[in-house]
């Protein structure tokens, strides 16, 4: 079973299994109540400096995903996060949704994040 995404604007279903936030910012005009989450992981999304340095731009997507992984090995915070994120795909046996809150749903951080946890 693979991981799944979806954005935090999108209906919450049951079958999502764990419902992780993999925002630094809580997704504006959602209440928590709405987002049925079980944890809110914001420690392993981009730093803010490489988040507005992609600004979801098509044509630096290759590029931000390979800065991206290697923040994730060099930040302690960051590397301490996205191992709970394994601890828990192992857990719930990849019964997981990473929810995130960016309007492109093609190019954005959550999808990194799936790959890596699909291919461990």
């Amino acid at each position: 079973m693979p991981i799944n995404i979806k954005r935090a604007y999108d209906e919450y279903d049951k079958a999502d299994g764990m419902r992780i936030l993999v925002d630094r910012m809580w997704p504006r005009g959602i209440s928590k109540a709405e987002a049925h989450l079980d944890e809110w992981e914001k420690e392993v999304a981009p730093s803010e400096e490489l988040r507005k340095w992609f600004d979801h731009d098509p044509e630096k997507y290759k590029s931000f995903k390979e800065k991206y992984k290697q923040e994730m090995k060099d930040n302690k915070l960051q590397k301490e996060s996205l191992n709970k994120l394994k601890k828990w795909t192992k857990q719930h046996e990849k019964n997981i949704t990473l929810i995130y809150g960016a309007k492109d749903e093609k190019y954005n951080h959550a999808k990194v994040l799936k790959e890596i946890l699909d291919h461990q």
